[in-house]
């Protein structure tokens, strides 16, 4: 599958959802290992995936940023997304969710990075914030790692949990 990339790093491609992708989206969201724990039912049902696709094909029409699709450069395999959503003024949310079989590769923490340095150098924001499911320790490790410092617990009303939550400044400016 060929895609254009407006981002990459040295092992992926960042591309933009558009609504033709409900395959993509099927295969990202539509596995349970995947969404157990961004949801409370642990799993999307299809309306669900349809409705997530058209959020992040939403917010980039809107904001120009969204939970980007990314693949795998050698190959061109979807594996996943990383990216953002607008949460306030000059702040944005950073979230990733990648295919089990692209799990511990350190997938995460490269695209993040990437994601890191596009929010705080082409897009300026003041700070990144990011939350995760309570159970989730892949990715409350992978958060701390990228340096983002812990302030609390907010409460997720998808998953009906409190989730920990963390918060990166921007150090470029």
């Amino acid at each position: 599958m060929e895609r254009d990339y407006f981002l990459q790093t040295e092992r992926i491609g960042f591309s933009k959802w558009r609504n033709s992708d409900i395959g993509l989206a099927k295969l990202l969201w539509g596995n349970p290992e995947v969404t157990r724990f961004i949801c409370a039912a642990g799993k999307f049902s299809e309306k669900d995936i349809v409705d997530r696709l058209d959020r992040e094909v939403y917010n980039d029409k809107k904001y120009q940023v969204q939970y980007w699709p990314v693949f795998q450069l050698s190959s061109n395999e979807f594996i996943g997304c990383c990216g953002l959503r607008p949460r306030v003024k000059i702040e944005y949310e950073i979230g990733f969710h990648f295919r089990p079989e692209f799990w511990g590769q350190r997938y995460a923490s490269e695209a993040a990075n990437a994601v890191i340095d596009y929010a705080f150098r082409v897009l300026k924001a003041d700070k990144l914030f990011a939350g995760h499911n309570p159970n989730n320790v892949a990715s409350r490790k992978t958060l701390l790692r990228l340096g983002f410092a812990y302030i609390g617990d907010e409460f997720y009303e998808p998953t009906g949990l409190q989730h920990p939550s963390y918060e990166l400044k921007n150090m470029y400016f």
